[in-house]
């Protein structure tokens, strides 16, 4: 009782899959990806299995297609289930089961399958595919517009209630910890996709931070401090970003600066200031105490 769109982007090779429903922790389900392999969507009566049996398949070089049939032929229950994979080649396969609750249906595009069922119309997922199709940026850009667009053409005829966005990347390596790119749930709220696009620019925000941190590692604090003040305007309501930026303008000789960010932080939580005068000791601020005192001062 679900909408979901999966897709492969040609550009990158990531594999993607994002869904909404009126249902409890809907991605706990329905939301399926391996780096290198595919990504699924199960839903409409769901049975979660089709996830990791689909990627196992697909893992050992079995396509799309031939690993949907293969799982839908076996499955007693096939008329009620709704199922699309994409592979890593951006193949794609979806199954409507005939019992499935109206309105339902799929419809596919290169690399990429809209499914819905228990719809409000059946505009929903023709709606899903032209969005993605039409939008720009990168492929959580393009699964957002989708799943915008499915809400905008009736969505869930029950309404609405969670969401969640899947992004691997399109090869596996050794470090898989790498290769889940974005993995975000909106469990419950009264507004799922507006959660999820808030999510979104946090994570964008924390990957802007994760950049900056690498810098400073390399020893680039002006590049550094170029990826914390990226990020801090998409993290409005989370000081984070300024605090470190605060401390990489201090590293930079620019006191009077930081002392201006850190104004407004420790005023709003003066945990930032308990931590400021612990970075010393971690080697986490050149000027040592002597820069906590100026800085607080």
């Amino acid at each position: 009782m679900t909408y979901s769109i999966v897709a492969r982007d040609a550009a990158t090779g990531q594999l993607g899959v994002a869904v909404q429903s009126h249902w409890f922790s809907v991605g706990s389900v329905v939301t399926w990806a391996e780096p290198g392999v595919g990504a699924v969507a199960t839903q409409s009566f769901a049975e979660p299995a089709y996830g990791p049996r689909g990627l196992a398949l697909m893992r050992l070089g079995v396509d799309a297609t031939t690993a949907l049939h293969a799982l839908v032929t076996s499955d007693a229950q096939e008329a009620r289930r709704q199922v699309a994979f994409v592979d890593a080649q951006g193949a794609v396969a979806v199954h409507t089961g005939g019992a499935c609750i109206a309105e339902a249906g799929h419809v596919t595009g290169e690399a990429v399958s809209a499914q819905a069922n228990m719809m409000r119309s059946g505009d929903v997922w023709p709606a899903m595919l032209e969005a993605y199709g039409g939008a720009r940026g990168d492929l959580s850009e393009r699964l957002m517009a989708a799943l915008d667009a499915g809400e905008a053409a009736g969505g869930d005829v029950r309404g609405s209630q969670s969401a969640a966005m899947l992004i691997v990347s399109g090869t596996s390596s050794s470090q898989p910890w790498q290769e889940r790119l974005l993995d975000l749930r909106v469990e419950d709220s009264a507004d799922p996709l507006g959660e999820l696009r808030r999510l979104l620019t946090v994570h964008r925000g924390y990957g802007h931070m994760e950049r900056a941190e690498e810098r400073e590692i390399d020893g680039d604090t002006a590049e550094s401090l170029r990826e914390y003040q990226a990020a801090r305007p998409l993290l409005q309501g989370n000081d984070e970003a300024t605090f470190w930026a605060a401390v990489m303008l201090s590293d930079s000789g620019r006191d009077d600066d930081a002392r201006a960010l850190l104004r407004e932080v420790v005023g709003r939580h003066d945990g930032w200031a308990e931590l400021l005068r612990r970075l010393p000791r971690a080697g986490l601020l050149r000027g040592g105490d002597a820069a906590v005192a100026r800085l607080l001062g």
